[in-house]
């Protein structure tokens, strides 16, 4: 039994002992949230869209699951304290829209806040969460996002332990996010209370950028999950916000290293763009199951940076096949050959590995002891080593 223990600890951090067990979340989540495009703009009609928008485009073979509202969804609540829709812009109400993306074999989701308000200032559930819970359930909601907004002088572990206790009394299983933008280092507390925290402060549609309020780019929010990955693991993820995929403010290069390295850190992959309106290169990056097959590996190890030389980088995740995930990172502003030694992540030099491009979807031969790569720009050459090819 000690040694079962100890290949646990090993294997998956010590917090992984301690993690949610709801059975929901085994892989990181993937689907569709409104805010990152739409903000405030939502409706029955756009989340409808969105929903068969996951299917038309491929997105659902994919793995796409959840169509997430986010904000701006509530308008007030009745006499008996039950929040209450925006009817003129969800005229059927949340229980046909459920049933609706439900029909389309994807899974709903909503959100709320631990505050008395949420960020845009509509309704929080603080002092009514089993009560929302149980109306949560009632629509058939699968998945909760739960903001920090307006939250004043609540301890951030209480308030979202009991929206935990809410949701599994509420006879429905319902994916909880926790969403503090890593406030309370909810990594360190979060893994028996959720099965997805936010790390950082909201993402921001740039590679390399700070907001005085918060906001962070691509790879501000990527040196921020270096060291934390071992809180990561099946049904409690480190969540570096959503994807700005496809939002306009990057470049197709840097769009496809911000989805590669979401993918070899276990990230969820909540697609955050104007589904019905992408370009084909846009949709191909989404839809690259050869890197959405890193993010699902089930072993659930979050990948992490391995070796760093000025602006370039090597980062590594260990797959459940004993092979490796490896993505070259060119952070500087020329194209750079970028090498990776097999000693960076834990084979022997003598190893003889197969290496495959997942954004070529090629296999590149058999190499011994290292491989490297021509590198551009803001751009990131993702490959799997498997060993054991002569």
């Amino acid at each position: 039994m000690k040694k079962v223990l100890f290949c646990t600890i090993l294997m998956c951090g010590a917090s992984s002992l301690f993690a949610l067990d709801n059975g929901l979340a085994l892989t990181p989540p993937m689907g569709w949230n409104s805010w990152n495009k739409f903000a405030c703009n939502v409706s029955e009609s756009l989340i409808r869209e969105a929903a068969d928008s996951i299917v038309s485009t491929g997105m659902k073979d994919a793995g796409y699951q959840y169509v997430v509202i986010d904000d701006c969804w509530q308008v007030s609540r009745d006499a008996e304290g039950n929040i209450v829709p925006d009817a003129t812009r969800f005229p059927g109400g949340m229980k046909a829209l459920a049933d609706y993306v439900h029909s389309k074999g994807l899974k709903f989701g909503i959100y709320s806040d631990a505050g008395t308000k949420t960020c845009a200032g509509r309704p929080g559930a603080r002092g009514y969460e089993f009560q929302d819970a149980r109306q949560y359930a009632a629509w058939g909601v699968d998945y909760l996002k739960f903001d920090w907004c307006n939250a004043t002088t609540q301890n951030s572990e209480a308030s979202y332990s009991l929206m935990h206790d809410a949701l599994a009394k509420s006879g429905r299983p319902i994916v909880f996010s926790i969403c503090d933008w890593g406030s309370t280092k909810p990594w360190l507390w979060a893994g028996k209370v959720g099965n997805l925290w936010r790390t950082t402060g909201d993402i921001q549609d740039k590679w390399d950028v700070k907001r005085d309020w918060g906001g962070n780019g691509v790879v501000e929010i990527l040196d921020l999950q270096d060291g934390i990955e071992q809180a990561a693991g099946p049904g409690h993820w480190n969540d570096p916000d959503m994807l700005e995929v496809g939002n306009g403010g990057m470049t197709v290069t840097e769009y496809r290293s911000h989805f590669s390295l979401w993918c070899l850190m276990a990230a969820p992959l909540m697609a955050g763009n104007d589904l019905g309106h992408m370009t084909d290169e846009i949709r191909a990056i989404l839809i690259n199951k050869e890197a959405i097959a890193v993010d699902q590996d089930p072993l659930g190890y979050q990948g992490r940076r391995v070796k760093r030389d000025g602006k370039s980088e090597v980062w590594s995740k260990q797959m459940a096949d004993g092979s490796r995930t490896v993505a070259l990172l060119n952070r500087g502003d020329a194209e750079a050959e970028i090498g990776v030694a097999w000693t960076d992540i834990g084979y022997p030099n003598s190893l003889s590995a197969a290496v495959r491009d997942l954004w070529a979807h090629q296999d590149l031969g058999a190499h011994q002891g290292s491989f490297s790569a021509k590198v551009p720009s803001h751009g990131v050459v993702l490959v799997t080593v498997r060993p054991g090819v002569k």
